[in-house]
């Protein structure tokens, strides 16, 4: 269970996760050709992928703290194995890219935080310590989410730089 000081913080994060997957949506449909075309990169496909992949794990999980009584620790393992999965399959069509290691082992590490701490609460539900893991879980999605979509509003010139 999610302590209550915590709401605050899971409810500001679900609507900032909400917006900005909107704001993701929107810069996407700037650039649809770019992400969705016949000739979009794989490059660019990843980006976009990864950081929905981040901002909804980041929105789920600020969702599911806020359900009253619920152990959220059957969330976060389900959330994190659907991201890790998402996150192994979208970078291993673009693991011959540069740059994208470190972002492929911030996000895994990310994920294995999150199903660790998952697990913990599954077995000790009122460990707090985990739900204040679980706030920098959320925080690094939300960087993660950053840093790529910021990358991917600027893939014209990151593409033409990759070999």
């Amino acid at each position: 269970m999610v302590p209550r000081s915590f709401m605050e913080f899971m409810i500001t994060a679900a609507g900032a996760a909400g917006a900005m997957i909107g704001l993701l949506f929107v810069a996407i449909s700037l650039r649809s050709e770019l992400v969705f075309g016949a000739k979009a990169p794989d490059k660019v496909k990843t980006l976009a992928g990864s950081s929905f992949t981040s901002l909804v794990n980041a929105f789920s999980l600020s969702i599911l703290a806020i359900i009253p009584q619920t152990n959220i620790g059957r969330g976060m393992i389900f959330l994190s194995v659907f991201c890790l999965i998402n996150t192994w399959r979208l970078h291993a069509r673009s693991r011959h890219f540069k740059n994208q290691t470190f972002a492929f082992v911030v996000s895994t590490l990310n994920y294995l935080f999150e199903l660790a701490g998952g697990i913990t609460l599954l077995i000790r539900p009122f460990e707090q310590w985990i739900v204040d893991a679980l706030c920098y879980v959320i925080f690094a999605s939300f960087v993660i989410a950053l840093n790529r979509t910021w990358t991917l509003i600027q893939s014209e010139t990151v593409i033409a730089s990759e070999p």
